[in-house]
């Protein structure tokens, strides 16, 4: 009988459909064959094809050969700069009969993980993974400390997660307004009085859904929203990911590559999303505790989760656990 799961952080209803992981399970190979394409700008020789580098870690000046983690303005970004809207004269809170209509501003970055092509996150070694997320917790304090509300980070892999590149790569959006989501999660934690994600994670270990254990876990959530979907945090209970220190970005780093590759093991190349939950500064969080959510597309959100909110997990929670762990083991 499918049942209906709520999840306790993020107050998300999932009907998990235990009758149909009784159907066949299939494994995608993965195609470590692929070819570079000649006009990838985010691979090693084409920093001429991004805007400017702002950051960058390894040898060599800017925008030349010897990086190892590359940090570019997005050339499409989903927000523009505060003073472009100032010059511009452009409404501030205006009122139309579609709404209001401010400016999106802020800043949008992209992260480039390694000059090679085929380095998605969960293929990274240690050193490689901590790199990656101690340059993106060092960019989000860059962005704060300018003044944005709040910084979004996050990984879009594939095509079917968003990413109209192949190269691995991370993004973080710097927000000039708390996002609404963000709100609402800060006001889960505040009205509980307690750390929810210390409160799953204990849970998960007492229900066999860690999959990677360490001071830094990886489990599966008990209501999942996706097949094989995983959270990972650190142990600590410290609400902002900007605040981390470098040891606990190290651990988190290597459970979340950990994680990402027992995915590949099982699912060869599955499209994901890798999405930071953090608490926004300059205000109360209560026990807040940063997170990351690893978001496999595995399927589609259709019509029956557009139109109830409902999202529906054909794999369940503990069966997606069992077949991680062992493909991780492999």
């Amino acid at each position: 009988m499918p049942e209906l799961r709520y999840d306790a952080i993020s107050g998300q209803a999932v009907i998990v459909a235990v009758e149909r992981a009784a159907r066949p399970f299939t494994v995608a190979p993965a195609d470590d064959t692929l070819s570079v394409p000649s006009d990838c700008p985010f691979c090693s020789g084409s920093e001429a094809m991004t805007p400017p580098e702002v950051h960058r870690t390894g040898d060599g000046s800017a925008d030349t050969l010897g990086w190892r983690v590359r940090v570019v303005p997005n050339l499409y970004p989903i927000v523009g700069p505060a003073a472009d809207a100032i010059a511009r004269g452009a409404p501030d809170g205006d009122h139309s009969r579609h709404g209001t209509v401010t400016p999106a501003t802020g800043a949008h970055e992209v992260v480039v993980l390694s000059p090679d092509h085929h380095a998605s996150f969960g293929r990274l070694d240690d050193r490689g993974a901590t790199e990656v997320l101690t340059v993106i917790r060092d960019r989000v304090r860059h962005h704060l400390a300018s003044g944005h509300s709040y910084v979004q980070a996050f990984v879009n892999q594939g095509r079917a997660a968003g990413a109209s590149i192949a190269h691995p790569h991370a993004q973080l959006v710097a927000l000039d307004l708390v996002p609404p989501a963000v709100e609402t999660g800060v006001e889960r934690f505040l009205a509980a009085r307690a750390d929810l994600v210390a409160r799953e994670l204990s849970d998960a270990r007492r229900d066999g859904l860690v999959v990677v254990d360490g001071p830094a876990l990886a489990w599966s959530p008990f209501a999942s929203g996706t097949p094989y979907g995983m959270r990972v945090a650190h142990r600590s209970t410290r609400a902002r990911f900007d605040e981390a220190t470098d040891a606990e970005v190290g651990v988190v780093a290597v459970a979340l590559r950990d994680a990402l590759s027992a995915l590949h093991a099982l699912l060869g190349e599955p499209a994901y999303n890798v999405v930071l939950r953090s608490a926004p500064p300059d205000r109360p969080a209560g026990e807040f505790h940063w997170y990351l959510d690893v978001l496999p597309r595995t399927g589609v959100v259709a019509g029956f989760e557009q139109g109830t909110g409902i999202l529906v997990n054909v794999v369940p929670p503990e069966q997606a656990a069992t077949q991680l762990r062992d493909a991780s083991a492999s």
